[in-house]
Protein backbone atom coordinates (compact mmCIF):
# COMPACT_ATOMS: atom_id res chain seq x y z
CA UNK A 1 0.00 0.00 0.00
CA UNK A 2 2.44 2.35 1.07
CA UNK A 3 4.93 2.00 -2.22
CA UNK A 4 1.85 2.83 -4.45
CA UNK A 5 1.29 5.62 -2.04
CA UNK A 6 4.51 6.84 -2.54
CA UNK A 7 4.52 6.25 -6.24
CA UNK A 8 0.69 8.28 -6.66
CA UNK A 9 1.84 11.32 -4.62
CA UNK A 10 5.09 11.74 -6.96
CA UNK A 11 2.89 11.52 -10.39
CA UNK A 12 0.38 14.13 -8.80
CA UNK A 13 3.55 16.46 -7.63
CA UNK A 14 5.25 16.13 -10.53
CA UNK A 15 4.16 19.58 -12.28
CA UNK A 16 4.22 21.66 -8.71
CA UNK A 17 7.99 19.99 -8.77
CA UNK A 18 8.65 21.68 -11.86
CA UNK A 19 7.77 25.01 -10.82
CA UNK A 20 9.58 24.60 -7.72
CA UNK A 21 13.26 26.16 -6.71
CA UNK A 22 15.77 26.10 -4.60
CA UNK A 23 15.08 24.72 -1.16
CA UNK A 24 11.62 23.72 -1.94
CA UNK A 25 12.38 22.13 -4.56
CA UNK A 26 14.92 20.10 -2.39
CA UNK A 27 12.86 19.42 0.84
CA UNK A 28 10.11 17.98 -2.12
CA UNK A 29 12.29 15.66 -3.44
CA UNK A 30 13.78 14.35 -0.01
CA UNK A 31 9.97 13.92 1.15
CA UNK A 32 9.46 11.59 -1.59
CA UNK A 33 12.32 9.65 -0.88
CA UNK A 34 11.57 9.64 2.66
CA UNK A 35 7.97 7.84 1.75
CA UNK A 36 9.98 4.78 -0.26
CA UNK A 37 12.59 4.84 2.57
CA UNK A 38 9.54 3.87 4.96
CA UNK A 39 7.72 1.52 2.33
CA UNK A 40 10.82 -0.30 2.28
CA UNK A 41 12.45 -0.42 5.64
CA UNK A 42 12.39 -4.19 7.45
CA UNK A 43 11.02 -3.82 11.06
CA UNK A 44 13.16 -4.27 14.44
CA UNK A 45 13.86 -1.24 16.11
CA UNK A 46 11.70 -1.44 19.78
CA UNK A 47 8.15 0.39 19.61
CA UNK A 48 9.31 4.00 21.29
CA UNK A 49 12.50 4.15 18.92
CA UNK A 50 10.05 3.20 16.05
CA UNK A 51 7.96 5.55 16.84
CA UNK A 52 9.73 8.68 16.66
CA UNK A 53 11.85 7.75 14.19
CA UNK A 54 8.94 7.15 11.88
CA UNK A 55 7.57 10.20 12.73
CA UNK A 56 10.43 12.46 12.75
CA UNK A 57 10.21 13.65 9.51
CA UNK A 58 12.77 16.82 9.08
CA UNK A 59 11.73 18.55 5.79
CA UNK A 60 7.86 17.94 5.88
CA UNK A 61 7.09 19.72 9.41
CA UNK A 62 9.64 22.54 7.87
CA UNK A 63 7.64 23.51 4.37
CA UNK A 64 4.76 24.45 6.97
CA UNK A 65 7.11 27.00 8.22
CA UNK A 66 8.84 29.64 7.34
CA UNK A 67 11.44 29.32 4.56
CA UNK A 68 15.00 28.91 6.13
CA UNK A 69 18.52 29.95 4.79
CA UNK A 70 20.88 27.28 3.49
CA UNK A 71 22.73 27.69 7.04
CA UNK A 72 19.73 27.05 8.93
CA UNK A 73 18.96 24.28 7.24
CA UNK A 74 22.05 22.63 7.11
CA UNK A 75 22.14 23.35 11.37
CA UNK A 76 18.49 21.48 10.92
CA UNK A 77 19.79 18.65 9.06
CA UNK A 78 22.64 18.10 11.65
CA UNK A 79 20.49 18.11 14.19
CA UNK A 80 18.30 15.40 12.98
CA UNK A 81 21.50 13.58 12.20
CA UNK A 82 22.27 13.73 15.79
CA UNK A 83 18.71 12.34 16.67
CA UNK A 84 19.00 9.62 14.00
CA UNK A 85 22.78 8.07 14.94
CA UNK A 86 21.77 8.40 18.85
CA UNK A 87 18.63 6.34 18.51
CA UNK A 88 20.97 3.82 16.04
CA UNK A 89 23.16 3.61 18.98
CA UNK A 90 20.80 3.27 21.77
CA UNK A 91 18.97 0.97 19.96
CA UNK A 92 21.36 -2.24 19.70
CA UNK A 93 20.96 -3.38 23.10
CA UNK A 94 24.53 -5.99 22.62
CA UNK A 95 27.80 -5.53 24.14
CA UNK A 96 26.83 -2.50 27.01
CA UNK A 97 29.12 -2.43 29.90
CA UNK A 98 27.99 -1.62 33.37
CA UNK A 99 29.93 0.76 34.69
CA UNK A 100 28.36 2.27 38.07
CA UNK A 101 25.07 1.33 39.93
CA UNK A 102 24.35 3.40 42.20
CA UNK A 103 22.32 2.48 45.72
CA UNK A 104 18.92 4.14 44.13
CA UNK A 105 19.27 1.98 40.83
CA UNK A 106 20.97 4.40 38.75
CA UNK A 107 22.91 2.91 36.14
CA UNK A 108 25.68 3.76 34.14
CA UNK A 109 26.44 1.54 30.93
CA UNK A 110 28.98 1.89 28.16
CA UNK A 111 30.33 0.16 25.24
CA UNK A 112 33.04 1.14 22.67
CA UNK A 113 31.55 1.69 18.61
CA UNK A 114 34.15 1.90 15.60
CA UNK A 115 33.36 5.01 14.21
CA UNK A 116 32.55 7.22 17.86
CA UNK A 117 34.56 5.69 20.63
CA UNK A 118 33.39 5.17 23.99
CA UNK A 119 29.56 6.24 24.73
CA UNK A 120 27.87 6.23 28.14
CA UNK A 121 24.47 5.36 28.61
CA UNK A 122 22.51 6.59 32.12
CA UNK A 123 19.20 5.07 32.97
CA UNK A 124 17.46 6.43 35.70
CA UNK A 125 13.77 6.60 37.33
CA UNK A 126 12.35 10.20 38.21
CA UNK A 127 9.80 10.36 40.38
CA UNK A 128 7.98 13.59 38.31
CA UNK A 129 5.93 13.36 35.24
CA UNK A 130 7.22 13.87 31.92
CA UNK A 131 6.11 17.21 31.08
CA UNK A 132 7.77 18.73 34.46
CA UNK A 133 11.09 17.11 33.44
CA UNK A 134 10.80 18.60 29.34
CA UNK A 135 10.33 21.77 30.90
CA UNK A 136 13.38 21.79 32.88
CA UNK A 137 15.66 20.06 30.22
CA UNK A 138 14.27 22.12 27.30
CA UNK A 139 12.23 24.93 27.98
CA UNK A 140 14.57 26.24 31.86
CA UNK A 141 18.03 25.04 29.58
CA UNK A 142 19.97 28.21 30.31
CA UNK A 143 19.19 27.51 33.67
CA UNK A 144 20.63 24.19 33.90
CA UNK A 145 24.25 26.21 35.50
CA UNK A 146 22.02 27.13 38.80
CA UNK A 147 21.73 23.89 39.70
CA UNK A 148 24.18 21.33 37.63
CA UNK A 149 28.03 21.87 39.52
CA UNK A 150 28.95 19.99 36.45
CA UNK A 151 27.62 23.29 34.10
CA UNK A 152 28.88 26.74 34.68
CA UNK A 153 26.59 28.28 31.94
CA UNK A 154 24.55 27.25 28.98
CA UNK A 155 23.19 29.97 26.37
CA UNK A 156 21.14 30.04 23.42
CA UNK A 157 23.00 31.54 20.82
CA UNK A 158 20.02 31.30 18.20
CA UNK A 159 16.67 29.32 17.54
CA UNK A 160 15.57 27.97 13.99
CA UNK A 161 12.47 27.12 14.22
CA UNK A 162 10.58 25.48 16.67
CA UNK A 163 13.03 22.69 17.95
CA UNK A 164 16.55 23.61 17.07
CA UNK A 165 19.26 25.58 18.63
CA UNK A 166 22.46 26.18 18.40
CA UNK A 167 23.90 26.58 22.28
CA UNK A 168 27.07 27.08 23.97
CA UNK A 169 27.68 25.32 27.17
CA UNK A 170 30.84 25.80 29.24
CA UNK A 171 31.95 23.16 31.59
CA UNK A 172 32.98 23.82 35.40
CA UNK A 173 35.88 22.55 36.31
CA UNK A 174 36.30 19.49 37.88
CA UNK A 175 37.68 18.56 41.48
CA UNK A 176 41.30 19.24 41.54
CA UNK A 177 40.97 20.90 37.94
CA UNK A 178 41.78 16.83 37.11
CA UNK A 179 40.13 18.18 33.83
CA UNK A 180 40.23 21.94 32.67
CA UNK A 181 37.66 24.20 31.40
CA UNK A 182 36.17 22.87 28.20
CA UNK A 183 32.97 24.77 26.21
CA UNK A 184 31.31 23.47 23.70
CA UNK A 185 29.02 25.05 20.54
CA UNK A 186 26.27 22.34 20.03
CA UNK A 187 23.53 22.25 17.45
CA UNK A 188 20.08 20.58 19.58
CA UNK A 189 17.34 19.39 18.59
CA UNK A 190 13.56 18.18 20.04
CA UNK A 191 11.05 15.87 19.28
CA UNK A 192 8.03 15.37 21.23
CA UNK A 193 6.01 12.22 19.51
CA UNK A 194 2.93 10.41 21.51
CA UNK A 195 4.55 9.84 25.33
CA UNK A 196 8.13 9.95 24.07
CA UNK A 197 10.49 12.78 24.15
CA UNK A 198 13.93 13.17 22.43
CA UNK A 199 16.47 15.93 23.00
CA UNK A 200 19.24 14.88 20.84
CA UNK A 201 22.50 17.37 19.91
CA UNK A 202 26.03 17.64 18.60
CA UNK A 203 29.32 19.61 17.85
CA UNK A 204 29.03 22.25 15.30
CA UNK A 205 30.50 25.39 14.21
CA UNK A 206 29.11 28.87 15.05
CA UNK A 207 31.01 31.79 13.57
CA UNK A 208 29.77 34.20 16.58
CA UNK A 209 31.28 31.67 18.92
CA UNK A 210 34.85 31.28 18.12
CA UNK A 211 36.96 29.45 20.74
CA UNK A 212 37.22 31.00 23.74
CA UNK A 213 40.46 32.40 25.59
CA UNK A 214 40.77 30.08 28.94
CA UNK A 215 38.96 27.33 27.69
CA UNK A 216 39.43 24.23 25.24
CA UNK A 217 36.87 23.65 22.40
CA UNK A 218 35.52 20.30 23.42
CA UNK A 219 33.53 17.98 21.13
CA UNK A 220 30.21 16.01 22.12
CA UNK A 221 27.98 13.88 20.23
CA UNK A 222 25.86 12.25 18.87
CA UNK A 223 24.48 12.80 22.33
CA UNK A 224 20.70 12.47 22.98
CA UNK A 225 18.18 11.74 26.06
CA UNK A 226 15.18 9.93 25.63
CA UNK A 227 12.07 10.61 27.94
CA UNK A 228 9.07 7.97 28.50
CA UNK A 229 6.25 7.85 30.91
CA UNK A 230 6.97 4.81 33.48
CA UNK A 231 4.45 2.10 32.48
CA UNK A 232 2.05 2.04 34.99
CA UNK A 233 3.38 5.01 37.04
CA UNK A 234 2.63 8.43 34.58
CA UNK A 235 3.98 10.48 37.40
CA UNK A 236 7.50 9.02 36.94
CA UNK A 237 9.37 9.34 34.26
CA UNK A 238 12.08 6.91 32.68
CA UNK A 239 15.49 8.82 31.29
CA UNK A 240 18.26 7.60 28.96
CA UNK A 241 20.91 9.80 28.37
CA UNK A 242 23.25 8.61 25.86
CA UNK A 243 26.56 10.40 25.99
CA UNK A 244 29.39 10.75 23.73
CA UNK A 245 32.70 13.41 24.54
CA UNK A 246 35.65 13.63 23.63
CA UNK A 247 37.34 16.33 25.74
CA UNK A 248 40.52 17.17 23.84
CA UNK A 249 43.91 17.89 25.11
CA UNK A 250 46.10 14.80 27.03
CA UNK A 251 43.96 13.11 29.33
CA UNK A 252 44.31 9.34 30.51
CA UNK A 253 41.51 7.16 29.23
CA UNK A 254 40.87 5.96 33.43
CA UNK A 255 40.90 9.47 34.12
CA UNK A 256 38.10 10.78 31.63
CA UNK A 257 35.83 7.29 31.69
CA UNK A 258 35.49 8.08 35.63
CA UNK A 259 35.28 11.76 34.86
CA UNK A 260 31.96 10.76 32.54
CA UNK A 261 30.47 7.94 34.67
CA UNK A 262 30.52 10.07 36.99
CA UNK A 263 29.13 13.22 35.58
CA UNK A 264 26.05 11.10 34.90
CA UNK A 265 25.86 9.71 38.04
CA UNK A 266 25.55 13.43 39.40
CA UNK A 267 23.59 14.57 36.88
CA UNK A 268 20.64 12.44 38.08
CA UNK A 269 21.12 13.42 41.93
CA UNK A 270 21.25 17.25 40.95
CA UNK A 271 18.37 16.67 38.52
CA UNK A 272 16.10 15.59 40.95
CA UNK A 273 17.16 17.53 43.84
CA UNK A 274 16.23 20.79 41.47
CA UNK A 275 12.51 19.22 40.24
CA UNK A 276 11.74 18.72 44.01
CA UNK A 277 12.35 22.48 45.31
CA UNK A 278 8.72 23.88 45.99
CA UNK A 279 7.49 26.22 43.04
Amino acid sequence: MLPATSKLCAAISYRHLRNMTGLRRQAAVAISQELSRLAIRSPGPSAWIHQVRRRSSLLSSRLEEKPFSEMEMSYIKQGEEALQKSLRILEDQDDWKTETVAGNGDKVLSKVLPDVGKVFRLEVVVDQPLDTVYGELVDNMEQMGDWNPSVKEVRILEKIGKDTVITHEKAAATPGNIVGPRDFVSVRCSRRRGSTCVLAGMSTTYGAMPEQEGFIRAENGPTCMVLRPLPGSPSQTRLTWLLSIDLKGWLPKTIINQVLSQTQVDFAKHLRQRLARPV
